[in-house]
């Protein structure tokens, strides 16, 4: 828990004045710690340290109404300055659903990172709300790739648009919106492969899925506790292809929230939802709230 050191002789003066003025020296442990934790907390070193340095001009020579605990004052004055450095403009996915019809988005992400369930989660998220969703097997590279959207697909009554291994994904995507426009259909979600980030020929890849299925949203999933990593990998395709918004996956195996900092801070890109366990229903909306708890425990 972060805690700031105030002597007792300050304490005394500041209940006879009516306040107590931070030192910076008073200052640094609290600091100190303050960025320890953020990191810990899975946020990115130079976001973290942006970030205290940036608390440190705010918070010297504050007065604290000594009639308030120092500590829950500071934690507050915490609470602020993420809520600031995570301010990035909402999507409002569901409004810019309704004004397009069928409303494309492609689903970019890493191997492991919970990609293709993550699809699953929003056709089941979306169909939940009366949606009819027409899934692209367009990952044509992976073993077992197409198999295990399937799989999603029937149990989710979705339909699934597929062609074999080593077929071009960007027929793949190209027939699924032909589809979905000729069944009406509202969204078309769009798995693509997730190899390595710097593979040229993956970036190629998927900027032949972007020229031809045109998606109105282009969504990066990641793992939540990733940090750097992910800053990294998100920074590489969002230069080559352009990322809208973000799905942190894997918020249940004790990822704090730093990395969604992090991603907030560094690319000003909204954060949706978040996955927190393996079910359908397991997806939730990003809350700045939820992670600025984590972060001060």
């Amino acid at each position: 828990r972060l805690e700031a050191k105030i002597g007792i002789t300050k304490k005394a003066v500041g209940a006879l004045t009516g306040s107590i003025e931070l030192s910076e020296k008073e200052l640094e442990p609290f600091l100190e710690e303050l960025e320890l934790s953020l990191l810990e907390a899975d946020m990115e070193q130079e976001t973290a340290r942006a970030f205290t340095l940036e608390l440190r001009t705010r918070l010297a020579g504050q007065k604290i109404p000594s009639s308030k605990n120092p500590n829950e004052f500071l934690r507050e004055k915490v609470a602020e300055a993420l809520n600031t450095i995570m301010g990035v403009e909402t999507l409002g996915l569901e409004q810019r659903m309704r004004e397009k019809k069928p409303f494309v988005v492609l689903v970019l992400g890493p191997n492991g990172a919970c990609k293709t369930t993550s699809i699953a989660k929003l056709t089941h998220l979306f169909k939940g709300k009366g949606k009819k969703v027409v899934l692209a097997s367009a990952d044509t590279f992976r073993a077992g790739s197409i198999e295990q959207l399937e799989v999603h697909a029937q149990r989710l009554n979705a339909r699934l648009v597929k062609h074999g291994y080593g077929a071009d994904p960007a027929a793949v995507a190209f027939d699924a919106v032909k589809a979905a426009q000729a069944e009406h259909a509202d969204l078309v979600l769009i798995d693509c492969a997730g190899r390595q980030e710097t593979n040229k020929n993956l970036m190629q890849e998927l900027k032949k899925i972007v020229r031809v299925s045109k998606p109105d949203l282009k969504i990066y999933v990641g793992e939540a506790f990733t940090g750097q990593a992910l800053l990294r990998q998100a920074r590489q395709v969002d230069r080559e292809i352009g990322i809208d918004a973000f799905i942190l996956t894997k918020m249940d195996a004790d990822a704090k929230g730093g990395t969604a900092i992090s991603l907030l801070h560094e690319l000003k890109k909204p954060i949706l939802y978040i996955g927190t366990g393996q079910g359908y229903g397991d997806l939730k909306p990003f809350e700045p709230a939820f992670v600025v708890k984590n972060v001060l425990g």
